[in-house]
């Protein structure tokens, strides 16, 4: 197993990110998240603010609706070159660049899709029930008005589904993108992150 790659995809309030950092924690391994907004910033010159206004939630309508990627990037000087999509293009190279130079966990960012066609990637997606969910949302955020959580999952949930949608063509609940499906609320932390290893030894050896 001389390198290997997990991407996680999670529902919000489900844990997916803390699952990540643990998992990285336990393989000694680089943990991925919002500093891809940074390191994309950086390799591009966009302002990092305008890759913050569009994490993981697409605000395009039906005239300016980004295209699936395509694995490119607008250059400066182009039309496009602030656009969402090619926001998403920046991110995507930053993606491909650190998943090259070794071993990793990556949260979010569509980045089982960007990464699909390398047999190195491990592909996860976290998830759990209501109860769960908002428990974890109030401990993590500190909402505790069960209304105002469980709208506050379903909004971002809906935006992280469009934002997959718009940048693959898929549906970001689908079983059929991932490898491992698992219910945190069920199993535990600790146990994703058991299972998580474990399928990593089992799938590359």
């Amino acid at each position: 197993m001389d390198k290997y790659i997990v991407t996680i995809a999670r529902g919000f309030g489900s844990g997916g990110r803390t699952i990540g950092k643990m998992l990285s924690e336990k393989l000694g391994v680089k943990f991925y998240d919002k500093d891809l907004i940074r390191m994309a910033s950086d390799v591009s010159g966009i302002n990092e603010a305008l890759f913050g206004q569009s994490d993981e939630k697409t605000k395009s309508g039906v005239f300016n609706k980004p295209g699936i990627y395509k694995d490119e990037v607008i250059a400066p000087g182009k039309s496009g070159y602030i656009s969402e999509e090619n926001l998403f293009n920046y991110q995507a190279m930053v993606i491909k660049q650190i998943a090259a130079e070794g071993s990793c966990v990556i949260v979010g960012r569509c980045a089982d899709y960007v990464l699909r066609d390398d047999p190195a990637v491990v592909r996860v997606f976290i998830y759990a029930d209501e109860e769960n969910c908002v428990r974890n949302v109030a401990e993590v955020r500190g909402i505790t008005d069960r209304k105002e959580a469980l709208k506050t999952i379903a909004s971002t949930d809906k935006e992280r589904a469009s934002y997959y949608k718009a940048h693959t063509g898929r549906e970001w609940i689908d079983a059929r993108n991932y490898d491992l499906c698992l219910n945190s609320g069920n199993l535990g932390f600790d146990k994703c992150v058991d299972i998580i290893t474990d399928f990593i030894k089992t799938k590359l050896g």
